[in-house]
């Protein structure tokens, strides 16, 4: 049979987890990506919206469901992946309770296992009541520093056109500071606090790792070059095994101290490399300040490095 005769199957993607850690969102973005998305819909009514559907569906369960059990949701996955029409995947949402607790307060919004008003006892129980569908999920997602534009991309990258095995996964740079933490999502870590820092140069510390000044100061490292091809290599190798694997999102963090100039510009130059060796990749800056000029924009007389955007969120795709 030839890879064209190949029937293509209809994407079912089942969104559950803790209430407040943005199922929500993740539906949104799927149907922003051409699904049709249903939310809390009587677990019986399943077998009838997938035999009906005639283009991807999104599906939200949750602890509002209609007769909801984590057993009965994995029967019904289970139902769903040994019919050789479909290719269901099970999506889980999480953040730490801190972060669902503040969600809760500024929404002033009711948790929907609160019986007696107390949020931080929802969260417990349900917790428990779904810990077998996290246990069971294709993707399990923390929100809990996520950005809702962060949170979009990374469903197009697993669900989006082009996603899946066959084309390889998608490539997410993260640069980042290690004063705020290292990126939750990350596969992939590399620290590059041992090159010479351009902090501490008066005239390039205001700018960024998107500025030539800066770039040029940061490669002339007797160790930059070495170390740049080296780590390229690395991820020219390993990206084809993540395809193997049928991996449909890779992201790769790069940290400094602050964020803004070494993490930076070796991310840019990094996605440079893999969007001209094929892969797609999605770029983002997570510290830079707010403050930053408006894109295309630079600071009065500073060159920015061809290609570089003030967009502190982009892709490139080859």
């Amino acid at each position: 049979m030839s890879v064209d005769s190949v029937p293509t199957r209809l994407c079912i993607v089942l969104v559950t987890g803790l209430s407040g850690a943005g199922k929500g969102t993740i539906l949104h973005a799927l149907e922003d990506l051409g699904y049709e998305a249903v939310d809390n819909p009587p677990l019986p009514l399943l077998d009838s919206l997938v035999s009906r559907s005639e283009r991807p569906l999104a599906i939200g369960i949750d602890a509002r469901t209609r007769g909801f059990e984590s057993a009965s949701v994995l029967e019904a996955l289970a139902a769903l992946r040994r019919n050789p029409g479909l290719a269901p995947s099970l999506v889980f949402a999480e953040a730490d309770e801190p972060v669902l607790l503040r969600r809760y307060t500024e929404s002033r919004r009711r948790h929907p296992l609160a019986a007696g008003g107390k949020i931080t006892e929802g969260i417990a129980a349900e917790r428990l009541v779904i810990a077998p569908l996290r246990a069971a999920a294709d993707l399990v997602v923390d929100t809990s520093e996520t950005t809702p534009a962060a949170l979009r991309r990374l469903i197009a990258g697993h669900f989006g056109p082009g996603a899946g095995a066959e084309a390889g996964p998608s490539v997410a740079l993260v640069s980042f500071s290690y004063a705020a933490g290292l990126p939750r999502e990350a596969d992939l870590v590399f620290d590059v606090r041992f090159l010479r820092n351009p902090h501490y140069v008066p005239g390039l510390r205001p700018l960024t790792g998107r500025d030539a000044p800066v770039g040029a100061y940061i490669e002339a490292d007797p160790d930059f070059a070495g170390f740049f091809a080296r780590v390229c290599d690395l991820l020219i190798l390993l990206l084809p095994r993540y395809r193997q694997e049928g991996k449909s999102y890779v992201t790769i963090a790069i940290g400094c101290t602050g964020g803004r100039h070494r993490s930076v510009h070796v991310a840019e130059r990094i996605s440079e490399v893999l969007g001209k060796a094929g892969w797609r990749v999605a770029i983002t800056h997570r510290d830079l300040p707010a403050w930053l000029p408006a894109e295309g924009e630079a600071p009065a007389g500073v060159p920015r490095r061809p290609g570089s955007s003030a967009m502190n969120e982009r892709q490139q795709t080859s």
